[in-house]
């Protein structure tokens, strides 16, 4: 029996692949399991389905990410934003519509890895005038973490570029 994580990575060899039907008929085959493990009360279970998201391109499970941005668990919450970067890399608009939420968590996530995962989304979004002055403020903040620091410099370097282009 085939898992939800071998599925989804047979999923994204399909998209690689340019494969759509073979990927519109795996997305049809798992559809359901991906809804249900989602919702599961394992967190592991969660965490590969948030991750799937983004394998499988399933673009209409956006509002799945959207929670699992605010699930309790931190690996979690990494795997949401992790496809959630995936999904954004040429649909800006997944970020800008999650920006105020992003830049919650990216500010204050009690988890340092989640916090430069959400740093790392905000890139793909539009350049926003905000979240460059966000970003410029926690790079300055000499009491974080160096990478988060290091991350959030990166970040609004590129996007201050992406706002004079």
């Amino acid at each position: 029996m085939t898992t939800l994580a071998e599925a989804a990575a047979r999923a994204d060899e399909l998209a690689s692949a340019g494969d759509q039907k073979g990927l519109a008929t795996l997305r049809q085959q798992w559809d359901e399991e991906l809804e249900h493990a989602a919702r599961h009360s394992d967190y592991r279970v969660r965490a590969v389905a948030y991750r799937a998201i983004a394998q499988f391109r399933f673009r209409q499970k956006i509002e799945l990410i959207r929670r699992g941005l605010e699930d309790e668990s931190p690996a979690a919450r990494g795997s949401a934003l992790i496809a959630l970067e995936g999904l954004s890399r040429d649909h800006p608009g997944d970020v800008n519509g999650m920006r105020r939420q992003l830049e919650d968590i990216a500010n204050s996530d009690p988890n340092l890895a989640v916090r430069r995962l959400a740093i790392v989304c905000l890139k793909n979004g539009s350049a926003t005038r905000e979240t460059i002055l966000l970003l410029n403020g926690l790079a300055e903040d000499d009491e974080l973490d160096g990478e988060l620091r290091k991350t959030a410099k990166a970040v609004a370097g590129a996007l201050t570029k992406k706002s004079r282009s």
